[in-house]
């Protein structure tokens, strides 16, 4: 398995001037009624912001999914192989750019002959352990954009898979409760 620790990364989102000021945008776009034209718009999204108010006063606080599904890199002709990527996705960004693959950060990758089955929540330790600390301490970043300093949380709102049986750990816990807080 490889694992690419993405704080590093997330704070470079602060410090570079092309995408700064465009963090924020999930907390400064208006949009009609019931209309949902990003993640930030939903009523998920809404109801954690009341539930952990603290967390969204500050508008610089990190909102993410996680995508992961394996597939054969092979096909069905030659061997058989699998590989599995994780990936993060910031949602603090507006439409247009937060599904861009430059914005798509791979965290884990798991090459194996086979896939990780019933096994994946281990392999996704070390990712869950960096979530669990931008979620609890936060890491001290710089704001290019108001060139200010400031404590960046962050929280995974999403999973998103094709495997509703591999969304249990083989303690029958599901893998979610490990990754946010349950609302």
């Amino acid at each position: 398995m490889w694992y690419l620790p993405r704080i590093d990364r997330l704070k470079g989102l602060y410090q570079s001037e092309r995408t700064s000021a465009k963090m924020r945008w999930h907390a400064q776009h208006t949009t009609a009624d019931g209309e949902i034209t990003h993640p930030s718009d939903a009523k998920a999204w809404k109801h954690f912001q009341t539930v952990y108010s603290d967390f969204a006063n500050e508008c610089r606080n990190m909102y993410r999914g996680l995508c992961t599904d394996g597939f054969s890199p092979f096909g069905m002709s030659g061997r058989q192989y699998s590989l599995w990527p994780v990936i993060l996705t910031p949602y603090n960004l507006p439409p247009d750019m937060c599904m861009q693959s430059k914005f798509m950060f791979l965290s884990i990758l798991v090459p194996g002959p086979k896939h990780p089955k019933r096994a994946l929540d281990v392999f996704l330790q070390p990712l869950i352990h960096e979530l669990k600390k931008l979620w609890y301490e936060g890491v001290h970043t710089f704001d290019y954009s108001s060139k200010q300093n400031f404590n960046m949380r962050a929280v995974l709102m999403w999973t998103i898979s094709d495997f509703p049986a591999y969304g249990m750990n083989r303690d029958g816990q599901r893998i979610e409760d490990y990754l946010v807080p349950i609302v």
